[in-house]
């Protein structure tokens, strides 16, 4: 498998080459008043060690129950989910998730909350002082250390979480909505921020989110799902280098496209076919 054309070489980094996650024709049903109802039907998806993946469809679409499998919360599937070739059939250090509540331990401090993640591992513990500092550094957050989660801003505190994730080094982050919760003008900064993070990290990321606009900004492709049940209903490359300038008239071209197809209201049996790709008119960094 090729490198995704706008990943940095890096390969001194713990997670490069790492994270390649296979989808293949995966079901999923819940039992509701005694019936069966299917919510995810024939997923089929890819994603390249290092990618930024983003995830939209209208609610009731299975977007989350995709990434809850992804992470290994349910296991009551059918057909094939793997990283790296591994089936996943369990929750595992190889896969962080950040969710919507940044889920910070309040009794602690940021350090705390961070280095907890490192309990079960078998990180030294004469080096969890320096990870936890790096990975505070790499959100943001230095001089932040002893600060409670009371005593950070929302967007603060998703950074947090993120840096919790982050910590083991796992070779897939998952994100269920990290910034839904957050007002306009602290999303856009910390949508700048999980981009700067994921460009040093180099971690594939999988992100669930509402906002068309927020998926393309930070996603190299961006999967388009239907609901009732599930499907991925088109896939739509983003071929633009990062870090990327919101004004770019192909953001919001693509964006019009998006929002005028989850409105439509059409139903393409062959959708999950289609591809758009827009050529680069812009120096790739």
């Amino acid at each position: 498998m090729s490198p995704h054309p706008h990943a940095r070489e890096d390969r001194a980094h713990p997670t490069a080459g790492r994270g390649a996650l296979t989808v293949s024709g995966l079901d999923k049903s819940f039992d509701i008043g005694g019936k069966p109802r299917k919510i995810l039907d024939s997923i089929d998806l890819d994603v390249r060690p290092g990618e930024f993946v983003s995830i939209v469809g209208a609610s009731g679409c299975g977007k989350s129950t995709l990434l809850r499998l992804i992470a290994g919360l349910d296991t009551d599937y059918s057909g094939e989910l793997r990283l790296d070739g591994d089936r996943i059939a369990t929750t595992s250090l190889d896969r962080g998730v950040v969710f919507q509540d940044h889920r910070l331990f309040p009794w602690m401090t940021l350090e705390q909350n961070v280095e907890l993640a490192l309990l079960n591992t078998d990180t030294p513990k004469s080096r969890r002082a320096q990870i936890v500092a790096d990975h505070i550094a790499l959100v943001n957050l230095k001089g932040f250390e002893k600060a409670y989660p009371h005593q950070l801003s929302g967007g603060m505190a998703q950074r947090a979480a993120i840096a919790r994730a982050l910590v083991t080094e796992p070779k897939l982050l998952l994100l269920d909505e990290p910034l839904g919760a957050l007002d306009a003008l602290t999303r856009v900064h910390v949508q700048n921020e999980l981009q700067r993070i994921w460009m040093a990290q180099r971690s594939t990321m999988v992100m669930v989110t509402h906002d068309v606009e927020e998926a393309l900004y930070l996603g190299d492709r961006v999967i388009i799902m239907s609901p009732n049940p599930g499907r991925i209903r088109r896939i739509v490359e983003v071929d633009l280098p990062h870090p990327r300038d919101r004004r770019s008239p192909l953001l919001h071209r693509l964006k019009d496209e998006i929002l005028t197809e989850l409105t439509s209201g059409a139903d393409d049996a062959n959708a999950a076919d289609n591809l758009i790709h827009l050529p680069n008119r812009e120096a790739r960094s």
